[in-house]
């Protein structure tokens, strides 16, 4: 009877443990059905690298690819006899390391680097010491077509030059704005590396207004250049940046490196640099330097200790004027500390470089400044290096 008492009991408990698990698997069952049902209805655009984070640069890299083309710089043959390779301070030296452009190696009668076509008319935007000292332009686009180019125009203070081909129905590239490019995004360099034509390359914006004294030897030299990690060689001079749209938001100049090729440093022209100087090349022959007229001086603490003011202050400092300065005509005060511009903070040389090659001469702008502790903004008229507030044509 024991035995029997025991049997049912188990038989019971196994019954109950059953019909439980069913219930169980019944709702699991229930709940994982209802998962894939989710998941199947959930729409999942891999094309879109916005929403999806998966990101696909084939669409900007046909795009600038189609752009860029290959420069073959060279003196016609009667000049080649009498030429000879001249020093040149700025050109890279790969043997001694250091800053450097990264077009390809000079003979005394040729050089090569890239160019973007920024007009369907053949307007070509490159660097200007991938022209200098050559008469001769072959361009080759990226489906192979030749042409021979003239040269516009040339800016060795923001190295920018600009040549013209004779063709229609051209693809180009569209400036984008390099002020709202921001530090960590991603950017592709298209050119043709040790003539390795149409490459494409990734990486992301490092650093802003970064002055790496490069173009030491310039008069009124700018450098406010865009710094990126994205791979770059000799010959990529005078290519595209572009971002993730393939919109042009460089011109790629040059390298950090001590041994001649690509150690994770490269640098660009901004657009909004680069498309300002080739407008005025292309409008006026000549560059519409604006200017505030004054001399200044960057503030960190020591400079701060020195000038006796409060040491966390930032901003550029007003320590003088040029003749006929209209900054002092339209209220700047030595000793103000310069803030922003339009809105815009100014806290370093090149930032403020950056924002004035933007503008012409004759126009104003709204300056903020610091003084006796109070904000002041005032409305100032930009002037040229001839001190005059006009618009200058190339004589």
């Amino acid at each position: 009877m024991k035995n029997t008492q025991v049997l049912f009991t188990v038989g019971i408990t196994s019954l109950l443990l059953s019909v439980v698990f069913v219930i169980i698997s019944f709702f699991l069952n229930k709940n994982i059905e209802t998962v894939i049902i989710k998941e199947q209805t959930i729409p999942v655009e891999l094309s879109s690298p916005v929403k999806s984070n998966y990101f696909d640069f084939s669409v900007a890299s046909e795009k600038a690819t189609k752009a860029v083309v290959h420069i073959k710089s060279s003196l016609e043959k009667s000049k080649q006899e009498n030429s000879r390779m001249e020093f040149n301070p700025f050109d890279f030296d790969p043997f001694g390391g250091g800053w450097g452009f990264f077009d390809m190696p000079r003979q005394p009668s040729s050089g090569m680097g890239s160019g973007v076509i920024i007009s369907d008319n053949g307007y070509i935007i490159t660097n200007s010491h991938v022209v200098q000292g050559f008469d001769k332009f072959d361009i080759t686009l990226s489906d192979s077509r030749l042409y021979e180019a003239e040269l516009v125009g040339k800016d060795p203070s923001t190295d920018i030059a600009v040549l013209k081909i004779e063709e229609k129905n051209l693809n180009y590239l569209n400036f984008s704005n390099s002020d709202v490019v921001k530090v960590g995004q991603w950017v592709l360099a298209v050119g043709n590396p040790l003539d390795l034509k149409s490459t494409v390359t990734s990486g992301i914006i490092s650093a802003k207004a970064r002055n790496i004294n490069i173009l030491r030897g310039e008069k009124f030299s700018v450098e406010s250049f865009l710094q990126t990690d994205a791979a770059v060689n000799q010959g990529n001079s005078g290519g595209a940046l572009v971002d993730i749209y393939g919109n042009l938001v460089g011109i790629n100049t040059a390298i950090a490196s001590r041994s001649g090729g690509y150690e994770g440093y490269s640098f660009a022209v901004p657009s909004n640099i680069a498309s300002k100087v080739s407008s005025d090349l292309i409008e006026h022959g000549a560059v519409q330097r604006a200017l505030l007229g004054v001399f200044i001086q960057e503030l960190n603490p020591e400079v701060c200790e020195r000038l006796k003011i409060e040491k966390n202050i930032r901003g550029i400092y007003i320590s003088g004027y040029t003749s006929n300065s209209t900054a002092e005509k339209n209220g700047i005060k030595e000793g103000d500390v310069m803030q922003k511009i339009d809105g815009v903070n100014i806290n370093t040389i090149p930032q403020l470089q950056e924002k004035l090659m933007q503008k012409n001469p004759g126009e104003y702008i709204n300056v903020d400044v610091l003084r006796k502790g109070k904000i002041k903004t005032l409305k100032v008229k930009l002037m040229s290096l001839q001190e005059a507030t006009e618009v200058m044509q190339k004589s």
